[in-house]
């Protein structure tokens, strides 16, 4: 049973990670706590959303942090970005698949910073000559973060295997779909 705020908060992530649509009721039974706790932290499911969106923005900071994304080649920090982006995956996986829960305008705004260094990195890249530059540097912040979801949900799932998580995002973001 989690004993501390952030202990129920990630418990009930996880368990939204693979029940998206579960009520109140199912989530308190899922993680150890009666209605009432989970209440008297989380006034509601949007309550719920928007905290575990607080901590997504915050471990994304450190994230962001972790990946020095303006030391070395684009094409480096990139491959740090999508490492240090492992842990955080499932949450942005579910705040992706729960979207529908938030306010997207609030949500647009307390992500931009985060975007902001992510798309920087993109355009560095681009003026390097490491990236392409004929996709803009905002989609590619957007392509980023679904195929970090995507992939998280995917080992969620069972369809790719968590070893290959980096791999695959780094692979497909450098080197596209084709075989030349």
């Amino acid at each position: 049973m989690p004993s501390t705020r952030e202990e129920l908060l990630r418990a009930a992530a996880d368990f939204l990670g693979r029940r998206p649509n579960a009520t109140q009721d199912e989530i308190a039974t899922a993680v150890g706590v009666s209605r009432a706790t989970l209440h008297r932290h989380f006034a509601g499911k949007a309550a719920l959303m928007e905290a575990l969106e607080r901590l997504a923005i915050a471990e994304m900071g450190d994230v962001l942090r972790t990946a020095r994304l303006h030391e070395d080649p684009a094409p480096e920090a990139l491959r740090r970005l999508v490492t240090a982006c492992r842990p955080v995956s499932p949450y942005l996986a579910l705040l992706y698949s729960q979207s529908q829960e938030l306010d997207l305008d609030h949500t647009l705004d307390v992500w931009q910073e985060i975007d902001s260094e992510i798309t920087l990195l993109f355009q560095r890249g681009q003026r390097d000559g490491d990236f392409r530059p004929d996709l803009t540097a905002a989609w590619l912040t957007e392509a980023f973060y679904s195929l970090v979801e995507g992939t998280a949900w995917a080992v969620r799932a069972g369809r790719v295997a968590d070893r290959d998580f980096d791999r695959l995002i780094t692979d497909l973001l450098l080197h596209g779909v084709q075989t030349s």
